[in-house]
């Protein structure tokens, strides 16, 4: 079983930066190492949504509207490890950031179909 375990979160001001790490560790198959992998957040009261995803070799990304201009997602298929750097910080991006792993090779947006997730970090951005 594969596990994935998120860091890189904190308090930050406004305008600020942050980077995101997801490690996978355990049973890294060549499956999940080929498997889609997304950020998602959750802010209290809110549902569950999409931030941006990458296919298994990198070549193809995609971003929420908020996301678009201020976050990258990227990957080290060597490390297994997935990364979002967020720039330009706002208030509105304060949430708890979960990493996912999708068993597919499309990338998707719907939280429910992804496979595995990370316990989640906490971002939170002041104004």
């Amino acid at each position: 079983q594969v596990q994935l375990v998120e860091s890189g979160g904190g308090l930050v001001q406004a305008g600020g930066s942050l980077r995101l790490s997801c490690a996978a560790s355990g049973r890294t198959s060549s499956s999940a190492v080929s498997a889609v992998m997304g950020w998602f957040r959750q802010a209290p009261g809110k549902e569950r949504e999409f931030v941006a995803a990458i296919n298994w070799s990198g070549t193809s990304t995609y971003y929420a509207d908020s996301a678009k201009g201020r976050f990258t997602i990227s990957r080290d298929n060597a490390k297994n490890t997935v990364y979002l750097q967020m720039d330009g910080l706002k208030p509105e991006d304060t949430a708890v950031y979960y990493c996912a792993l999708d068993f597919s090779i499309f990338i998707r947006r719907t939280w429910n179909e992804y496979d595995i997730w990370g316990q989640g970090t906490q971002v939170t951005v002041s104004s």
